[in-house]
């Protein structure tokens, strides 16, 4: 139905609910009222949901409608796997509780509305009733195949998803047992009735390498493929860049300049250029111009914006933009002309940019830098790799004073810093997994970190004071009941916290970390502080971030793997080139409310899918080391059993019902188990040492079983030669 026809029936079907002589109808009976013909039922079904959708419009549980007087509420249904759920309602922090008894065929993923049947209060929060399911969430379903005589059943992936479904022998596509297969669900089921289905791709057999990731690559939809239309559209593209791709530009390429990623990296999008008079930085962070090749509303555009980001999985990289724009004209490769949008800054000796210009240039890199290379020659002082790269060796220094000053001057408005090691795992040809070790950062990591997070702040600034519409990366203040449950815990340690007006500074949170460096009780307050703070998100209004203790930030440096910063880049060019007219300003405002919010969801979905895939990993290493003993740190309590973190980042569970020694109950206010005789504790950063005792790939997960009588030395020495395998 077009949207101003859409309107238009809302409007006119609102005004008869409204009416004072309206008594609550059921569709077929509002059909019969208004003349609507059989073959237009559909459309007067599409207009009422839009109604309860938008809040105006409430269904009874006879499905009857009537004017909202605001009972219910429309949002998000998240299934558990045991049978109840949550109904996330947008813009409201707490989620509502659904009891099984109450979810009514409702589907994880599904829209529906929702009756609150008890209000939040006493320390309970909010539970509620599914009504009405207003749009299915989600109508394929990744599964592992099981075949009978006459028919199939499919088990989905996703536990969530709590109910085989059913598949006819004819809508089986030839699966066999054991079969990853796609499945396209033709009816809901309920009312006793299993979901039914129909097998619409099969990924390759459970054993088969590679299969295991497909399968989570298909079961958060993540698209593999461009088409036809893009790849022709991309082999137009110029492989070179041309004398008239240059006009007009600012001409850096004799500025000496070098690209630092790690080994692996083929996507090279940012471009580091430093010198320094007497005690001014003059820092230039020049970024591929990717919108040069990316057309607004073209099919790669559109692509793009669908994919929102690129999704970097254990053993592949599903990009944004196909690999030939990507690694090619739109990679910063040495050697080569390459077009940039520069955001070229004077730096005080403080730290303060007295002077920034953004403009469209060319450049040329010298050298592609490795961050391996640059710690050799920056902290090792490595002297074979010192000599090979002899004349960039001053600008590396220059680099890491400017960074460590750019970081004390972050550091003491409040930044915070969670410097948690992230995992890397690596995989064999087949796919299983062979190491898995912390990734730690390093002085390289840190000065391209440290001069990304200053070029997309100034570039933030920059457009706020401009007034234009922009798209902003905001954090924002962390929930107040959080704050105060997290400042009661720390004081058991003997820390605090100041809370102003409800509110917390972050450079109480950052000093609170300082304090805690190198403690017994580190790590648990480091996840703590971390657990209270809030989901950063795409905005189009500037609310600050409250992570970087910054009133402007926004994602400028990485257009190549993130649709926001390709936005970015349009905008700032229109402004640069005079483009900026009222129509352009209204044409913005109109589409980047939906660029950030689908930005925001597509960052999390790509999230989701790498933990998952990391958990699989994980699952999968350590069942090779069943009955093995290591020593690790508790990282999460709770009333059914406690999560072990070891030194190579893998986690796994402690049941509480494996505690034989004593009987322990949950402490919610101080995050530990206690043992009812013993009154022995097990809390959040307490070393202990645990035998793996089952892991489960189909659940991802890893069971744990505490070892006791052992001492700590000998626990040292198992965990250095599990690091050192």
């Amino acid at each position: 139905m077009r949207e101003e026809l859409l309107q238009e029936r809302k409007k006119a079907i609102y005004g008869l609910i409204c009416d004072e002589l309206y008594v609550p109808m059921k569709a077929k009976e509002i059909a019969a009222v208004l003349n609507v013909p059989k073959s237009d039922r559909r459309d007067l079904a599409e207009v009422l949901d839009a109604l309860v959708a938008e809040g105006k419009v409430e269904v009874s549980s006879k499905g009857k409608y009537m004017k909202s007087e605001g009972k219910f509420l429309t949002g998000v249904f998240t299934a558990h796997p045991r049978g109840f759920g949550f109904v996330t309602v947008e813009e409201e922090d707490e989620d509502i509780f659904i009891p099984e008894s109450q979810v009514n065929g409702a589907f994880h993923g599904d829209t529906v509305q929702v009756a609150l049947t008890r209000a939040e209060g006493h320390g309970r929060r909010r539970e509620g009733q599914i009504t009405k399911i207003l749009t299915r969430g989600v109508s394929r379903i990744v599964c592992t195949y099981e075949k009978s005589k006459t028919f199939g059943f499919a088990v989905p992936d996703n536990p969530r998803f709590g109910q085989d479904i059913f598949i006819p022998q004819e809508r089986s596509k030839g699966a066999v047992s054991g079969h990853k297969v796609v499945v396209e669900l033709t009816d809901f089921g309920g009312n006793g009735k299993k979901p039914e289905g129909k097998v619409v791709e099969i990924l390759g057999h459970v054993n088969d390498p590679g299969t295991d990731i497909l399968s989570i690559v298909r079961g958060y939809d993540l698209p593999t493929e461009f088409s036809e239309k893009i790849m022709n559209q991309v082999e137009r593209v110029a492989g070179e860049v041309s004398t008239a791709d240059m006009a007009g530009r600012m001409d850096l390429r004799d500025w000496q300049t070098v690209t630092i990623d790690g080994e692996d990296a083929k996507d090279l999008d940012d471009a580091i250029t430093l010198t320094k008079e007497g005690d001014v930085y003059r820092l230039g962070v020049h970024i591929a111009d990717v919108t040069n090749y990316v057309q607004e509303r073209s099919a790669l555009d559109v692509e793009a914006l669908k994919r929102g980001t690129s999704v970097y999985l254990v053993d592949r990289v599903i990009p944004m933009l196909p690999h030939a724009l990507s690694n090619g004209i739109c990679s910063l490769n040495a050697g080569e002309n390459r077009l940039a949008l520069s955001c070229i800054m004077t730096v005080d000796a403080k730290g303060n940019v007295i002077d920034h210009v953004i403009a469209e240039t060319v450049i040329k890199v010298d050298r592609r830098m490795s961050y391996t290379s640059v710690k050799k020659i920056l902290e090792d002082h490595d002297e074979a790799e010192i000599r090979e790269y002899e004349e960039l060796v001053p600008m590396f220094e220059r680099m890491r004073d400017l960074a460590a000053i750019l970081r004390k001057k972050r550091m003491k408005r409040g930044s915070i810093d969670f410097d948690f090691p992230e995992t890397k795992i690596i995989l064999d040809a087949q796919g299983r997994p062979v190491e898995i070790k912390p990734y730690e950062r390093n002085v390289a990591t840190k000065i391209i970190e440290d001069f990304m997070l200053l070029a997309n702040e100034t570039v933030a600034q920059d457009y706020f004071w401009q007034e234009l519409p922009f798209v902003y990366r905001t954090h924002d203040n962390p929930d107040t009941e959080k704050i105060h449950k997290l400042a009661t815990f720390i004081n058991n340690f003997g820390y605090s916290i100041h809370i102003g007006q409800d509110e917390v500074h972050p450079k109480e949170l950052q000093k609170l970390l300082l304090r805690i460096d190198g403690t017994p009780e580190e790590a648990l307050i480091s996840r703590l502080t971390l657990r209270s703070m809030k989901q950063a998100k795409y905005s189009t209004v500037n609310t600050g971030h409250f992570g970087l203790a910054t009133s402007y930030y926004c994602h400028f440096t990485s257009p190549i793997r993130r649709y926001p910063d390709l936005q970015i880049h349009r905008i700032i060019k229109d402004n640069l080139r005079g483009r900026m007219n009222a129509k352009r300003i209204e044409h913005y405002e109109k589409i980047l409310p939906e660029v950030a919010k689908h930005s925001s969801e597509m960052e999390r979905r790509a999230d989701e899918a790498e933990r998952e895939c990391d958990k699989l990993k994980k699952v999968q290493y350590m069942s090779g080391h069943l009955g093995e003993e290591f020593w690790g740190v508790i990282s999460g309590v709770t009333e059914w059993g406690f999560y072990v973190e070891l030194p190579n980042t893998v986690e796994g569970l402690v049941h509480v019902t494996t505690l034989t020694d004593d009987y322990f109950h949950y402490s919610e206010s101080t995050y530990e188990l206690i043992g009812e005789t013993t009154a022995k504790r097990y809390k959040l950063g307490q070393k202990v040492k645990i035998v793996v005792a089952a892991t489960d790939s189909f659940m991802r997960t890893i069971d744990f079983r505490v070892v006791t009588g052992t001492e700590d030395e000998e626990n040292e020495k198992l965990n250095q030669k599990f690091i050192a395998e």
